[in-house]
């Protein structure tokens, strides 16, 4: 049987606002397997966004337990956090959150840069820029190119640490319907060439019906998963 990639168990994540108590996690327990493509679905204010900053390690749950790559890491130093992040995770945004002065090859860099990997960072980014079809754009910044590709740009940077998983955030959300689909047939060759894990969190029907697995969140814990 594949082995857990991600495991949380009753997860509580509280914020203060002021003098009232938000309750955007109450026990949330999950297991999400290697190489698995899973969707996180539900509707604004259900606590897809906390938990998503929670899985990829950009925040902290206020109690429970979480292990990413059987390391623990809902205890961890926000130092400890930036490091483990770097190494086991990959974002993709819905805005692509690239620089914009700062070509392709650049962007791709950056987190070898953060990681401190000087030997070969260049042929390694080149290599995953080649693996999302954009070996021709390499010296080419973001306003050069078009959404879809921009996107390209994305998924490359996340995948160029060799991450457990890749967490995209509504990663067609700012594409036409044609270009999305060619993105998640992308990350769907991704996942069956290299086996990466994909966590999508989607608004879209059409995109989580692409996913091996559904879970939905409701009020902060897991109503169902199929």
């Amino acid at each position: 049987m594949t082995e857990n990639v991600i495991t949380t168990k009753d997860l509580v994540k509280t914020y203060q606002m002021g003098d009232i108590q938000v309750h955007a996690l109450r026990g949330l327990s999950l297991e999400i397997k290697r190489g698995e493509v899973v969707a996180i679905v539900g509707p604004s204010g259900s606590g897809k966004s906390t938990l998503m900053n929670i899985l990829g390690c950009l925040d902290r749950p206020s109690s429970g337990e979480y292990r990413l790559d059987h390391v623990p890491v809902a205890g961890m130093a926000d130092d400890q956090l930036a490091e483990i992040r770097n190494r086991k995770v990959g974002f993709i945004f819905q805005s692509f959150n690239l620089l914009s002065r700062a070509t392709a090859l650049s962007n791709v860099e950056l987190p070898l840069r953060y990681a401190g990997n000087i030997a070969g960072r260049r042929q390694i980014a080149e290599q995953a820029l080649a693996a999302v079809g954009l070996e021709q754009r390499i010296d080419h910044k973001p306003y050069e190119l078009s959404g879809g590709q921009q996107q390209r740009v994305a998924i490359a940077r996340a995948l160029v640490n060799d991450p457990a998983i890749i967490i995209a955030d509504e990663p067609t959300g700012n594409l036409d319907s044609k270009v999305g689909q060619e993105i998640m047939d992308l990350l769907m060759s991704l996942n069956r060439e290299k086996g990466v894990t994909l966590i999508i969190v989607t608004h879209d029907p059409k995109v989580a019906a692409r996913a091996g697995r559904i879970i939905r969140i409701i009020d902060g814990v897991v109503e169902a998963a199929q």
